[in-house]
């Protein structure tokens, strides 16, 4: 079978969440919607490109209007099967793994005594810190200290991870990344499992020049439990191409090929220039400054401008679109700047399917799992889901 598309990509606009899930309240997420906060935010969002592929009729959005006519693109809302909101578990589900039992999170009590007891004898090191803290902040509180005596600058955030920081010169990349092995180890135990351990080396003398070097920062995560999309596509030769921290997301399981991104500029830089390139496959995009810089800060502005910044991107992109080129663009959970506290947002994800071969798209209303997405670049292939994978293909972005 000769596939419809030969590339298809699928952009994450991380935590561009598009209203609360029906279970919401479990989650302490009640009325929780990350695009229409944002968009109140400034009186009103401007994303034309999105708006003419129909994100207005997703939900009410200030300044999106519910275009009907949009022949090009399907617009679709997606809730999630899986028991979570993190990144790791949006991700997943999307190329078919449902989650059954969150990650585990110690956003507001630190690391249990014993945890940290254990990656002190481990390491032979002194931990300090233990805190959820911003990592630019707290190397610059504790950057000094860590350096005097050689410790480890443990910390966690909102997400589902244990981070470590320690000075690149004083501690050495080498022997940080032996500590995060030893915390990887640690943390696959049921009562402490997270999503990721990373590394965070940095550099400088004193807390006014303190830098992270992101070129040698590492991830420790976990791999998929079951079969993904991104493993069968790779069985059967075609290209996965990564770019931002989706090899991470995957613990690089069924990618062929990574690119690292700091930023949503680069990602899509580097999007844009691989519909030049001569593949057949999947090219998946994570933007991670929505959930990073905007929606874990509470900065509902930030989040508007950042969303009308892409959109300015999108329409670079679908301007060098061939006939034989897919682009999905969603999101992998929420994170409404405007919630309590700093923690994703349980939330139903837009997508936006876009192509210039498309005439007849419409708005799909709502359908269940993000497993929808794997299961149609599946059947795009002409490949099988494995059993036990969840999502059924979308045949109308195919006919």
């Amino acid at each position: 079978m000769e596939p419809k598309f030969k590339k298809i990509f699928v952009i994450v606009a991380d935590s561009a969440g598009i209203g609360a899930m029906d279970d919401a309240a479990d989650f302490g997420d009640e009325g929780c919607n990350t695009f229409a906060h944002a968009a109140a935010s400034v009186n009103g969002l401007r994303v034309p490109n999105m708006e003419k592929m129909g994100l207005g009729e997703l939900d009410r959005i200030e300044g999106v209007a519910p275009i009907k006519d949009h022949p090009r693109a399907f617009s679709i809302r997606l809730t999630e099967l899986s028991r979570g909101k993190d990144t790791m578990t949006g991700h997943w589900e999307m190329m078919g793994v449902e989650t059954l039992k969150p990650f585990i999170t110690f956003t507001d009590t630190g690391f249990p005594k014993a945890l940290i007891d254990e990656l002190e004898e481990k390491t032979g090191h002194k931990v300090i810190g233990n805190i959820a803290a911003s990592g630019t902040e707290i190397i610059k509180q504790l950057g000094e200290q860590q350096m005097k005596d050689d410790s480890l600058i443990v910390y966690t955030s909102a997400d589902s991870v244990l981070q470590i920081a320690a000075h690149e010169e004083v501690t050495g990349l080498d022997e940080l990344y032996r500590c995060c092995e030893i915390a990887r180890e640690i943390c696959m135990r049921p009562e402490y499992l997270v999503g990721r351990v990373i590394a965070r080396p940095y550099i400088g003398d004193n807390p006014g020049n303190f830098k992270r070097v992101g070129a040698d920062r590492k991830d420790y995560t976990v791999s998929p439990t079951g079969t993904t999309a991104l493993d069968i596509l790779k069985a059967n030769g075609y290209t996965v191409s990564g770019i931002g921290k989706i090899s991470d997301i995957f613990n690089a399981v069924g990618i062929t090929r990574s690119i690292h991104t700091a930023t949503n500029e680069e990602g899509m830089d580097e999007a844009i220039r691989q519909l030049g390139e001569d593949y057949a496959g999947l090219c998946f995009v994570n933007l991670v400054e929505f959930d990073s810089e905007f929606g874990h800060r509470r900065n509902p502005v930030g989040y508007a401008r950042a969303l009308e910044a892409f959109d300015r991107r999108v329409g670079e992109f679908i301007a060098k679109m061939g006939e034989d080129d897919l682009l999905l663009i969603t999101a992998d959970h929420g994170n409404d700047p405007t919630a309590h506290g700093t923690d994703h947002t349980r939330e139903k994800v837009p997508l936006l399917a876009y192509s210039p071969r498309y005439r007849n798209g419409c708005c799909l209303g709502e359908i269940a799992c993000f497993g929808a997405i794997g299961a149609t670049i599946l059947e795009n292939f002409g490949l099988k889901k494995e059993k036990g994978m969840v999502g059924e293909a979308l045949t109308e972005l195919l006919k």
